[in-house]
C-alpha cells in the first residue's frame, strides 16, 4: 500500500485547511502547488468522506468539516484510493484461481500478504493526520 499522488495531495489540502480558515479550491491548488483540475477531484472525495465541507457561491470556499486528531492516515487512504491492498488477492471478495485449480489448496504467499496487510492497516490506522502532519 502505498501513498498515491492523490493521497499525497489530499494531506496537503487538509494542512492548508488546519488553521481553520475557509480556502477556495484554487487558493488551495495554487498554495499547494497541485494541479487545478485535481484538487477539485481529490476536495470531491474528502467531502464526500467528510472531511471537508463545500461551499459554492462568492463566499464559497472550502474548510475542514473534522478534526485531523480524528482522521487517521488509514482513514485518508480509504477515502482516497479505490484500491489500496498490498496484493489483489487480499481484497475482500478476491476468487484465487490457482487455489481453485490446486483444489482449494492454502496458498502460503496469501497467507503472508493477508498478515502483512493487516499489520499495515493497524499501523496506519494508528496514526491521526495531526500527528503525522504537525507531529502533536
Amino acid at each position: 500500500m502505498l501513498i498515491t499522488k492523490e493521497t499525497d495531495y489530499a494531506l496537503r489540502i487538509l494542512r492548508a485547511l488546519a488553521s481553520g480558515g475557509r480556502l477556495t479550491a484554487r487558493e488551495l491548488a495554487e498554495h499547494e502547488q497541485i494541479p487545478h483540475q485535481f484538487a477539485y477531484k481529490i476536495l470531491k472525495k474528502l467531502g464526500k468522506a467528510g472531511f471537508v465541507s463545500i461551499t459554492r457561491g462568492a463566499d464559497g470556499g472550502c474548510a475542514l468539516s473534522a478534526k485531523l486528531e480524528h482522521i487517521t492516515l488509514y482513514r485518508l487512504i480509504r477515502a482516497m484510493e479505490r484500491d489500496a491492498a498490498v496484493s489483489a488477492c487480499t481484497r475482500k471478495g478476491y476468487r484465487c484461481q490457482w487455489r481453485k485449480a490446486h483444489g482449494g489448496t492454502v496458498c502460503l504467499a496469501h497467507v503472508h500478504l493477508a498478515s502483512i496487510q493487516r499489520a499495515l492497516d493497524r499501523e496506519l490506522d494508528s496514526h491521526s493526520l495531526q500527528e503525522i502532519l504537525f507531529g502533536a
